[in-house]
């Protein structure tokens, strides 16, 4: 038996071995003659698929119309291996971006091709094994998930999340009973870095969720950034998922939170995701906490208020928690919330902005297992408690957006410096009012790897001790008040991947030792006061920069070597007033990577050479303004984004700017380009220009007629100071999108179209020093309400302003100077709201006459204005200034008292006009005013005593009137001198002569009175002649007409001598008894 036994047991292994063998034999034998497994109707089918689809970077080279190609071999696809079904399709597009630092173009435009496009072929229903789409982070344009997919019954994974579907999600994929993880999430756009081109918000939606409950072995669901606004089902339905094990349904609109559920069925849910739904301060429902099994909770953003009812309604009982993320909640700001969490093993705790003061920090003391903690933009004030310092695991924490004030560093982390072996990796502490020294303590963190300290009040200098960090990859201590110099110690950050201590007053010169950081790939010291020489030697080791700051510092470039050849590929370049020149660097021209290049003001007075552009092929935005380069521009390259070559020594014709260019910002003012416009405007077919600066070069010709049509996003044209002729074409009226518009200084003519009023958005409107005839339009004020600024200066407008003028009541400077127009100024120049003082500008408006938002790319508009007698070009203070100049005109009548109604005025000129009467007795209300002028007028009367509350006169000019009486006395008036009161018949201070004062028995009152009895003094007559008059109507006549008064009269009289002689008597007796 046990013999039999043994035989038996041994066939068994010599069968089991032989089986082994002969399928290791089938498996080699497979591999080295590669069998075809792959289906012919299910290759059809994939080509088929293939052909709807549009596949830019060629991802899909495999998929080859041969008999002999296996399918199964195609990019994506996976086969069975025994039965040669097609199992999976796997088409993610995994491009990724390497580094956020830096926005890499190149790299963006690549992963824009990888994306897929097209239509997706019902030929996929020909695939009847298929098991497994992924179709996630592609681009469908909006496309509605085809309904066809619901009948790919074997389907176990669907995933088209971030792949732009549209529409509403067909019902039909309910049908997929199979379905263990289905993921439709469109997302919004969450990465700055990402293309315009596919940051366009595209979401699918669905008003019920019903068709999901037949999905009964579904363990993955995400439907994060759908629109479920009108799925008031969802709780229901997803209660009706038991496998459940996540659910994601991030930014999707939810509305209602459905706080009491009886009976919750999701037992198995490991992981819920509803942040960045906006429940409206509603109160935390109790069925989340009664989900135990959590490991994962994130309900960041959710606006959850109120407080947690009951302790057994807290996360007491969520003791598998391990990731908690309530963000923007504020129902966290309770110690009693915070102490039910010690019962987890929490690992990752984000209670930011949750209005969490200092005093209830304590309540985390016992989660000794968290590893990050991030308490970003809460109310602290005070240092980390001591019972933190248990904290010994913490990893990552973020205190940015605090407001810790005069606390120094070393007191508020002083918790986790008792650490025995501190694990902090990363530190943020951004924004938050701090303003002390960087302490030597930092150097005992020795594994910390993020340091974010900007944006505070450091003071002090780097300490040597940060030197000690040698896993230190991020140090970002930008906008403090840092000074001294860059210690040599940095040179120990081996693992140094960013630097950037911009905005500070570091001063002194780039040690060497900055170029042996062999890691550092992003580098910014840009606005500090940094001076000295820069060689090669600083860049010794760099051989991984991609990104250079050195912006605002006194920094000359000299190399060692002529021919110096860089190991870096700099891909953004920032060099702006560093010298580096006479001669355009030769070093500078091998950076072939760099999408991004600021040379301006750098002492570059080299000549251009036509080939530049060639040399930087992926060349997006280039400044190289205020250096002296010469040379001419043939056309703009098609790639360029923003060029500003201003205040340079550019010549010859404009440019061609190409149809296919991508440009939107070009500044090629202050050169000395010639001829017309046409070149440059009229090739252009583009939609992106939206700045355009020609101004301060030789350009003549007509403006051309034909163009503009084409420019539908232009909000910045310049045009001053050259020599264009002709009239403005009426079809500049459909630049719908302009804001600002400078035409002036120019040989312009004619009446203005009318076509203009279309432009609705026009803040600015300078034409000034042009040849403009007829009447300011009326359209000016009824169409353009929008408008800050009208300058139209040294024209020949003529007749009167009509009232419609008043409808801009934003108005901020209005100069109408220099015209031939006439009639009375308007009463209802009241109307300017802003300039009467009842509107302030808010912080937002202040920025009204800025243009631009690519990148840090910004346009200012800037004004030629005649303020103080002086003309001058106002720019970064442009929104502050508040003029009014109707100065040399043909206007007569008065000054209309309304005009002191502008109590932010700060300069009013009405010289040289032919106004009469006097200044308005409440001119004094102009509180702002620095500059009053008057002068060339016919005004008279005495000057307002009100003028002595003008306290920021600076200018004053009334002269050439027919002033009379005493100036004034004020501080300001009398600080002028002599010209400011001429021509009229004023007196007293600053005037040399003095005013007349009345001194009793004097000569000079004696001599007043010689002179005045010489002339017949009417003012007597006439009150005699009045009193006389006035007498006999008044008292004689009615004692004539009326016996009613005669008796009442005489009467009276009688009754008076009675009195009188009743006195008299009473008194001689009083004298005789005496």
């Amino acid at each position: 038996m046990s013999a039999y036994f043994s035989f038996s047991r041994f066939s068994s292994c010599y069968f089991c071995l032989l089986l082994v063998t002969a399928l290791f034999h089938l498996c080699l034998s497979n591999t080295n003659s590669s069998p075809m497994l792959c289906m012919d109707d299910e290759r059809q089918a994939l080509l088929q698929f293939k052909h709807g689809l549009v596949d830019a970077a060629d991802r899909l080279a495999s998929w080859v119309r041969d008999e002999n190609s296996d399918c199964c071999k195609w990019a994506g696809i996976v086969c069975d291996n025994i039965t040669g079904h097609v199992h999976k399709i796997h088409l993610p597009c995994d491009c990724r971006i390497p580094d956020p630092l830096f926005n890499p173009r190149k790299t963006l435009e690549e992963c824009s091709k990888q994306k897929l496009r097209g239509n997706l072929s019902p030929s996929l229903l020909n695939l009847k094994q298929l098991m497994h789409l992924d179709l996630s982070h592609n681009d469908f344009g909006g496309k509605q998930i085809p309904r066809f997919l619901g009948s790919l019954k074997n389907l176990r994974y669907l995933n088209l999340s971030r792949s732009r579907f549209g529409g509403a999600i067909p019902p039909q994929l309910g049908n997929l009973s199979e379905l263990r993880m289905l993921s439709l999430g469109s997302f919004y756009r969450s990465n700055f870095y990402e293309l315009e081109e596919s940051s366009d918000y595209i979401s699918s939606s669905t008003n019920n969720m019903q068709w999901l409950s037949g999905l009964r072995f579904l363990h993955h669901l995400d439907m994060s950034g759908l629109n479920l606004s009108k799925a008031i089902d969802w709780l229901q339905v997803i209660n009706t998922l038991p496998s459940l094990v996540e659910l994601h349904l991030s930014h999707s609109q939810l509305m209602h939170i459905h706080p009491n559920v009886a009976s919750l069925n999701l037992t198995s849910l490991s992981v819920l995701d509803l942040s960045r739904n906006n429940f409206y301060k509603s109160l935390v429902p109790r069925w989340i906490f009664s989900i135990t099994g959590l490991v994962s909770l994130d309900l960041s953003g959710c606006n959850f208020r109120g407080h947690v009812p009951s302790s057994s309604d807290g996360f007491h009982n969520m003791t598998s928690l391990k990731l908690l993320h309530v963000r923007g909640n504020n129902f966290m700001n309770s110690s009693l919330v915070l102490k039910g969490l010690s019962s987890s093993s929490l690992m990752s705790l984000d209670i930011s902005d949750c209005g969490i003061p200092s005093s209830v920090l304590d309540s985390l003391h016992n989660l000794t297992s968290l590893v990050s903690l991030d308490l970003y933009n809460n109310q602290l004030t005070k240092a980390i408690p001591k019972s933190l310092g248990n904290l010994c695991n913490l990893r990552e924490i973020d205190l940015s957006g605090s407001s810790f004030g005069h606390i120094s560093l070393t007191f508020l982390l002083k918790s986790f410096f008792k650490c025995k072996s501190p694990s902090l990796e990363s530190i943020s502490i951004g924004y938050s009012g701090l303003s002390s020294h960087l302490p030597d303590q930092l150097g005992q963190l020795i594994n910390l790897e993020y340091l974010s300290l900007g944006d505070n009040f450091i003071v002090g200098t780097i300490p040597d001790s940060i030197g000690q960090l040698s896993f230190l990859k991020f140090l970002y201590l930008d906008e403090n008040l840092i000074s001294g110099q860059i210690p040599i110690s940095v040179k120990e950050l081996s693992s140094l991947e960013v630097l950037s201590v911009s905005k500070n007053q570091l001063n002194g010169s780039l040690p060497d030792s900055l170029g042996l950081l062999s890691n550092l790939n992003f580098l910014d010291i840009s606005y500090n006061l940094l001076s000295g020489v820069v060689t090669d030697a600083h860049f010794t080791n760099l051989n991984r920069l991609k990104y250079l700051k050195g912006t605002g510092n006194n920094l000359i470039l000299r190399l060692r070597l002529a021919d110096w050849h860089p190991r870096f590929r700099l891909e953004v370049l920032y060099l702006s007033d560093w010298d580096i020149g006479p001669q355009f660097p030769s070093w500078l021209l091998q950076q072939s990577d760099l999408w991004l290049l600021d040379v301006r003001n750098t002492n570059i007075s080299s000549t251009m050479s036509l080939s530049f552009w060639k040399l930087f092929p992926n060349l997006r935005y280039l400044d190289l303004s205020r250096n002296h380069i010469q040379g001419r521009l043939l056309a703009i390259p098609r790639n360029l984004v923003v060029l500003d070559l201003s205040y340079n020594k550019f010549s010859g014709p404009l440019p061609e700017l190409l149809n296919s260019s991508s440009a939107y910002a070009l500044d090629l003012s202050y050169n000395s380009f010639v001829g017309m416009l046409h070149r440059l405007i009229c090739p252009y077919g583009g939609k992106a220009l939206e700045l355009l600066n020609l101004a301060n070069n030789h350009l003549s010709g007509a403006i051309p007629n034909q163009c503009w049509e084409k420019y539908t996003s232009l909000t910045f044209l310049n045009l001053e100071n050259n020599n264009l002729s002709g009239e403005i074409p009426r079809t500049m009226g459909s630049l719908s999108s302009l804001g600002s518009l400078n035409m002036c200084n120019n040989k312009l003519s004619g009446k203005l179209p009318t076509s203009l009023k279309n432009l609705k958005e026009l803040s600015v409107l300078q034409l000034a020093k042009n040849k403009f005839v007829g009447r300011i339009p009326t359209w000016l004020g009824t169409e353009l309400s929008t408008l800050r600024i009208l300058n139209l200066r040294s024209n020949n407008f003529h007749r009167n302003i009509s009232h419609e003028l008043c409808y801009l009541t934003r108005i901020q400077i209005l100069d109408l100077a220099r015209n031939n127009l006439s009639g009375n100024i308007p009463r209802c120049f009241n109307n300017y709201t802003i300039l009467s003082g009842k509107e302030t500008i808010s912080p937002y408006e202040s920025d009204s006459y800025i243009f631009g938002g690519y990148e840090d790319i910004d346009v200012r508009s800037s004004a030629s204005l005649v303020i103080k007698g002086r003309e001058d070009i106002y720019s970064t203070i442009l929104q502050l200034v508040m003029i009014v100049d109707l100065s040399s005109n043909n206007f007569s009548g008065g000054i209309p008292s309304e005009l002191t109604a502008l109590q932010a005025l700060q300069s009013l000129n009405l010289s040289n006009n032919q106004l009469t009467g006097s200044i308005p007795k409440k001119i004094g209300d102009m509180k702002s005013l620095v500059s009053f002028d008057v002068s060339l007028n016919g005004l008279s009367g005495e000057l307002p005593l009100s003028l002595s509350s003008l306290n920021f006169l600076s200018s004053f000019n009334v002269s050439y009137n027919s002033f009379t009486g005493r100036v004034p006395t004020s501080t300001q008036l009398q600080s002028f001198d002599e010209s400011s009161f001429l021509g009229n018949k004023l007196c007293g201070d600053p005037l040399v002569k003095s005013c007349a004062v009345a001194v009793p028995g004097g000569d000079h009152e004696e001599e007043k009175e010689k002179e005045g009895s010489h002339g017949t003094d009417w003012g007597l007559i006439i009150s005699i002649v009045s009193g006389f008059i006035v007498g006999f109507w008044v008292v004689v006549a009615p004692l004539i007409l009326s016996t009613k008064w005669r008796i009442a009269y005489f009467g009276f009289l009688r009754e008076l001598r009675y009195m009188v002689c009743d006195v008299i008597r009473k008194y001689w007796c009083n004298i005789f008894h005496k």
